[in-house]
């Protein structure tokens, strides 16, 4: 883990929004056809439509999100689903615990 990468992904509201979003996607997401909130995560454009941002600007959040692994993606066909990587939450947990 990467931690200055980690939390310059943490330095920006929309970024924190999104975690706090994913940590209980059925109280902050509609049910998605076919698709588990829980075992596949919420489609970028639901999250896009919540955080009222561009597709693109959401599509970047998400990806630095990813690459610190804070979060996980899944592709399914033209769609990608995110969900919370609780195990990188964790390991962020210890590192503060630990290190600061």
């Amino acid at each position: 883990m990467d931690s200055v990468e980690v939390f310059k992904a943490l330095s920006n509201k929309t970024r924190l929004q999104i975690l706090s979003w994913l940590k209980d996607p059925e109280t902050h997401f509609p049910a998605q056809e076919q698709m588990s909130l829980d075992c596949h995560g919420v489609c970028v454009g639901q999250i896009q439509i919540k955080c009222g941002l561009s597709q693109s600007t959401v599509s970047e959040y998400l990806s630095l999100l990813q690459r610190t692994g804070l979060v996980t993606a899944t592709r399914v066909g033209q769609w990608t689903y995110y969900k919370r990587n609780e195990e990188g939450i964790k390991l962020l947990e210890q590192f503060i615990q630990n290190e600061i």
